[in-house]
């Protein structure tokens, strides 16, 4: 009982920081701040602490998910309920390697290709110089990987 109030509460504090960043706190920076080019690096420092708790965040529940096989092996469960138990803790594992994936791609992947461009861009930023397509384009896979993620984590909250 323990271990699984504590997935769920790695796993709300995991998708309550991805919508917080991604949907909250990004998005009031380009509406409230007239330079774009700061909002845009702020925003990056905020994406960057969060890929890195996404990475902890996981590294947690995939402890905790072994820690709940050895529970499940050890004759808590009996019958079917331990076939149940397990088949969940298998899909628990396969979002949070899919959501570390998404982090991982898109932190140790797109990131420091569009933090290139930015700072290749100068002080008038990307938007106006020669990359602003390929930007765009990093940026779109980027927010859609994002929006798989926060998908996944509603899923991970729902499935605790």
């Amino acid at each position: 009982m323990l271990l699984a109030r504590t997935r769920l509460l790695v796993a709300t504090l995991w998708a309550g920081s991805l919508w917080a960043v991604g949907y909250l706190a990004a998005p009031t920076l380009f509406a409230t701040l007239s330079d774009r080019v700061l909002a845009g690096t702020i925003a990056a420092s905020l994406f960057k602490n969060q890929a890195w708790l996404s990475i902890a965040c996981a590294l947690v529940m995939l402890v905790l998910l072994w820690v709940s096989k050895g529970a499940e092996t050890g004759g808590i469960f009996a019958g079917s309920a331990a076939n149940s138990a397990a088949k969940t803790r298998r899909t628990l594992l396969v979002v949070v390697i899919a959501m570390l994936g998404c982090t991982l791609v898109s932190h140790f992947g797109l990131q420091p290709m569009m933090a290139a461009l930015r700072a290749a861009a100068g002080p008038g930023g990307v938007m106006e110089g020669a990359a602003k397509n390929e930007f765009g384009m990093l940026h779109g896979i980027s927010s859609s990987i994002y929006l798989v993620q926060s998908l996944l984590a509603a899923w991970l909250v729902v499935k605790q």
